[in-house]
């Protein structure tokens, strides 16, 4: 074994070796090799030996470190780690495999018959398994150091510095990166992911590449597997997707929801950065290993997908909006980090899972439209009270309007088409030019729609009309506070709620018509000359007939929605008891002096105030008649 040198002496030595090693050094001597020497010149054969001695020198230099660091010594250092024990040493170690690799290079296109070929060869040999065994130790060392976010802010920091083929990441930089952040675990792994760079780039560039992408593939790919694996992914086949019971499907639903953005921003991301920055110098290369090592990524990308297929319900849309929503926020960070041709297909099976997703979405809308129409229940709602498919559409659609950023991209190109099967009357409802409103809101304003001609339809089934506009008053006021109370009010606008409070209005203005016309019209006109007392009498005996036959009939009505109770009784009042009061005070003085006074002047003034002030409850005051 060649004599043990310093490092001190070594750089010395390497610093006159790069300059006879130089471009013009190497072109010099091969240009006096190439032009044949003549008899008569005695120095012709000067440069040959000279160029031949130096190349020998440089093999005789690097001997002494690299079998130093033989892997198959039985000295120390077979089982103690070069780059761990003394970077100065290891960098000495990686600058003599590139002295080697020139002289080796010099040696086979100037003197290929050379005896020192081989003793260059054995010592290559010898380099790379020590390169390959450190590359090993330091990936299966980092496996919990080499962090995504450590590996990210390193790559950030200079791609220039990247570049450099022997960079270790000397003190000064270390020092650095630990004063602006004291964690040691960061500062050790951008140290070893800067030794794993510069292993890979000595060992690419003396032609070991295979070697070292082999281990590199097999240890971050068993790394990355074994992170989707902590965060709960994994492999299903279709049909175990189907036959899923939902609420495990729920749990499989939520669990990648938790997973997918870790997945992408801090699992695949800093793997792309480790990746990227290790063999920086050959984007082939990179490119080729994080396409195996990021496989996995398909099965992540392709379970929205399956989920898409299961049967459509309309509870279902919800976990599915939220799929569509987790995969169309990191879709950018998919595409950025999935950008080479040999990653296409994990970025394509993201592109197809919201593909499947946004199809899935509007079927259900689209079912669910067809369940609000063809509701063929026939059970009135006794007092003309809010029907239960009010409650459940309105909150339905009150739920989509609270993923309405999702639903715009969805439902973008398939506003829905206006039903010609529809009552003309159902037009008349809040509505949207489809051409200058948001698609979402034209979509969602038209299940309500919807909604208003199956009530309309439904109120039909009253035989009293009266109830029937109080059952359409209560159920669209019902849906107006649902609309002003959640997202849907800044969804539809002001105009929109406007036009369906105006309804209300309409549809409480005609029942009030409708069921106190008579009682109203039994009362003599304001202003109206006094009448006799027989006529008086028979006044009062018509309004007491017509106010207990419209109380009695309505004393089971409800009005749910207490400003609207309030109003309705207000209004009521408003036209009733000064009209009353006027013709009560009028007559009473003549009357009292007709017998049987109190059997036909039943009700006083106040009196009406209490029975108007029980109704809409749906129970009737006590003793009434």
């Amino acid at each position: 074994m060649a004599r043990s040198e310093t490092p001190r002496s070594i750089a010395a030595k390497r610093g006159m070796l790069a300059r006879l090693f130089s471009s013009s050094t190497t072109l010099s001597f091969s240009s006096s090799l190439s032009t044949p020497s003549t008899p008569s010149t005695p120095s012709s054969s000067t440069p040959n030996m000279f160029s031949e001695s130096v190349m020998e020198e440089t093999i005789k230099n690097v001997e002494s470190i690299i079998t130093k660091w033989d892997p198959n010594s039985s000295s120390i250092t077979r089982v103690t780690s070069l780059f761990h024990s003394n970077r100065e040493e290891a960098e000495d170690f990686l600058e003599s495999v590139k002295d080697l690799r020139r002289a080796m290079h010099a040696l086979v296109s100037e003197h290929s018959t050379s005896d020192k070929l081989l003793l260059a060869q054995n010592l290559m040999q010898i380099a790379m398994a020590r390169l390959e065994k450190e590359f090993y130790q330091i990936l299966s060392a980092a496996r919990d150091q080499i962090d995504p976010e450590s590996i990210s802010a390193r790559s950030s920091e200079g791609s220039s510095n990247l570049e450099d083929e022997n960079e270790l990441g000397s003190e000064e930089e270390l020092k650095t990166a630990g004063e602006s952040n004291t964690n040691v675990e960061r500062v050790t792994a951008l140290a070893m992911s800067s030794d794993l760079k510069s292993i890979a780039d000595c060992m690419i560039s003396s032609g070991y590449s295979i070697e070292c992408i082999k281990i590199y593939k097999l240890i971050r790919k068993s790394i990355v597997d074994e992170g989707l694996y902590l965060l709960g992914i994994e492999e299903f086949k279709p049909s175990q997707i189907l036959k899923m019971n939902w609420e495990a499907l729920e749990h499989q639903i939520k669990n990648w929801l938790n997973a997918v953005k870790i997945a992408a921003k801090t699992l695949f991301s800093g793997e792309k950065a480790l990746c990227d920055h290790v063999f920086s110098a050959s984007q082939t290369i990179r490119e080729s290993c994080f396409s195996e090592i990021t496989i996995g990524g398909l099965n992540l990308f392709r379970f929205p997908e399956l989920v898409a297929k299961c049967k459509k319900l309309p509870e279902r849309i919800f976990p599915l909006l939220e799929l569509y929503e987790a995969l169309s926020d990191i879709r950018p960070d998919v595409e950025l980090i999935f950008d080479s041709e040999s990653t296409s297909k994990i970025k394509q099976q993201a592109v197809s899972s919201l593909h499947g997703l946004g199809e899935s979405i509007r079927a259900i809308l689209s079912d669910f439209e067809s369940t609000i129409q063809k509701d063929s229940s026939k059970t009135l709602i006794v007092g003309g009270g809010i029907h239960p498919l009010t409650q459940k559409v309105t909150s339905y659609i009150s739920s989509l309007a609270d993923y309405s950023r999702i639903l715009s991209d969805i439902v973008a190109d398939s506003s829905p088409p206006r039903n010609t099967a529809f009552p003309e009357a159902c037009f008349e409802s809040p509505n949207y030019d489809a051409s200058s409103t948001p698609a979402v809101s034209v979509h969602l304003a038209w299940l309500i729609l919807v909604l208003l001609c199956k009530l309309d339809r439904k109120a039909e089934g009253y035989k009293d009309m009266s109830l029937s506009y109080l059952f359409l008053a209560n159920n669209l006021q019902f849906v107006l506070d649902k609309v002003c109370t959640t997202r849907l009010y800044v969804l539809l606008g002001e105009d929109w709620v406007f036009k369906l409070a105006e309804k209300v209005i309409q549809y409480a203005s005609t029942y009030e018509t409708m069921a106190w016309g008579n009682v109203f019209s039994s009362l003599p006109e304001k202003n109206s000359p006094l009448l006799s007392p027989e006529a008086a009498k028979e006044c009062f005996q018509r309004f007491n007939a017509a106010f207990e036959e419209a109380y009695k009939k309505q004393a089971s009505w409800v009005v749910p929605d207490k400003r609207l109770r309030d109003e309705l009784k207000v209004s009521i009042a408003k036209e009733l008891i000064p009209a009353y009061r006027e013709f009560y005070d009028t007559h009473k003085v003549m009357l009292r002096r007709v017998k049987d006074f109190e059997v036909f002047v039943r009700f006083g003034p106040d009196d009406l105030g209490n029975y108007l002030s029980d109704l809409f409850h749906g129970t009737a005051i006590s003793g009434s008649t």
